[in-house]
């Protein structure tokens, strides 16, 4: 037991040089301040959540609404933010800040769900609890006493493990029946690119599709370990380059595919990120890494917030490890019922398309009507709800309340609605015959979706 004791204790002891941090933390910062200024130049603030009347939200968090013009002000907070992180200025502050109005973003409609958002607010929690300022800042230029040569290692783990799990259940989430041995939906999206020089023609062989499916998922199980040991670190890295562009140019993913080539960065050794940043010194006065303080920010074991801070991070990576398995809890197929679906790393696993014809009635006299749904949905957000079961909830209690707010009485909603799954012919999804406004939001099985004959196996 004295063993167990004293090799945990010693790690939690163990300390590695700041300049893998402070690359991190910069290269996140740019990013992220390079997202905010894209999303505004192409008028997604606008178009995602100004211009719709009704949005949806996240269960549990119904209270996060866009602000109506002052959502320019969340990004703008948002924007400056990620600028000062990327700087090490006021850092405490701006990564807070940052983490709050990001996560807002995120969480104003879940119509714009993408797992890369999802990250970012991961990794920026992380960062509040990890002193990413204590080298290559302002604040370590302005404040000698926040600046620290070398820091508890598990700081810089933290952001590995986090990287490492995205990778890994990424690939456990590819071995399933439909991407292995039928190479969808790869087999719909690849034909797209016919027009890319070079690959357009590949895109349109079969033997493709299923070579780059099998690939993908060897890709994702394999990379975090190649990354960790530095005898294949360099040969996971090319690959983390090679994956990554190539997907950027397939698929209108946005700023991930850089994302991830610059955080994976972190694995390679302090040496390297030295080098990096003697080469912003070069530009950048205050990033001067041959100044050396000399100091050792350790962890006391035993102190009190130290603990704290350590079970925090303990806590939040059993729920990293477990959250992505909380599908298993759900009867039927998981693709089709997408119960357990968000936050597990799934990622570009499956194609769906559906319609969905929602039938308003009085209860007692049967009358009744149909809904344009272009009334009150974006075209993003028709599609978006059309085959996903908690939008169609959500937009059903919506139209009970508008209609009945209207002067309609004993109002009922019915929905005829039919899905269409990576290629598979168009299926009745939900029980025509459910009044939906006697069915509440919850994280019970939604026994009101009509269960799915033709499953897939796996994963």
């Amino acid at each position: 037991m004295l063993t167990v004791i004293d090799a945990r204790t010693s790690y939690w002891h163990q300390t590695i040089q700041t300049a893998p941090l402070a690359v991190f933390r910069v290269l996140f910062g740019l990013l992220m301040f390079v997202s905010m200024i894209r999303f505004w130049v192409y008028g997604w603030i606008e178009k995602l959540y100004l211009e719709p009347t009704f949005h949806f939200s996240y269960y549990g968090f119904d209270w996060v609404k866009p602000l109506g013009s002052f959502t320019y002000v969340i990004f703008i907070i948002c924007g400056i933010s990620a600028l000062m992180v990327a700087l090490g200025y006021k850092y405490r502050i701006a990564i807070v800040l940052f983490f709050l109005s990001f996560t807002y973003i995120e969480l104003m409609d879940k119509t714009t769900y993408l797992n890369h958002y999802y990250f970012v607010s991961l990794i920026s929690f992380l960062l509040i609890f990890i002193p990413a300022n204590a080298f290559a800042s302002i604040d370590a230029y302005n404040k000698p006493d926040l600046s620290y040569d070398r820091i508890p290692k598990w700081n810089v783990d933290a952001l590995k493990l986090m990287l490492g799990i995205v990778y890994f259940y990424a690939g456990l989430a590819k071995l399933n029946s439909d991407w292995l041995i039928h190479a969808m939906p790869l087999k719909m999206w690849l034909p797209g690119g016919y027009d890319l020089p070079i690959l357009g023609h590949w895109l349109q062989q079969t033997w493709v599709h299923y070579t780059l499916s099998w690939t993908g998922a060897l890709y994702d199980l394999a990379v975090p370990f190649l990354l960790l040991y530095a005898s294949t670190r360099w040969f996971g890295y090319i690959m983390v380059v090679v994956f990554h562009l190539l997907t950027s140019m397939l698929f209108p993913i946005g700023m991930f595919p850089y994302l991830m080539i610059a955080c994976t960065l972190i694995f390679f050794s302090p040496n390297m990120h030295t080098s990096i940043l003697n080469w912003l010194a070069k530009y950048i006065p205050w990033v001067n890494s041959d100044t050396k303080s000399g100091r050792v920010l350790t962890h006391e074991f035993k102190s009190f917030w130290q603990r704290v801070k350590v079970s925090l991070f303990i806590v939040f990576f059993a729920l990293q490890l477990t959250i992505p398995f909380r599908y298993l809890i759900y009867p039927g197929e998981l693709f089709w019922t997408e119960e357990g679906f968000r936050f597990s790393w799934r990622v570009m696993l499956m194609e769906k398309a559906g319609a969905a014809n929602f039938k308003i009635v009085d209860g007692k006299t049967g009358q009744r009507f149909y809904v344009d749904n272009t009334d009150f949905l974006t075209p993003f957000q028709e599609k978006q709800m059309s085959f996903q079961p908690d939008f169609i909830l959500q937009y059903a209690h919506m139209l009970g309340k508008h209609f009945e707010s209207q002067g309609h009485e004993n109002v009922e909603v019915y929905v005829d609605s039919f899905v269409a799954l990576n290629g598979r012919q168009s299926r009745p999804y939900v029980d025509p015959k459910v009044n939906l406004l006697e069915e509440k939001e919850s994280f019970e099985p939604k026994q009101w979706i009509l269960p799915f004959e033709d499953e897939i196996k796996g994963l």
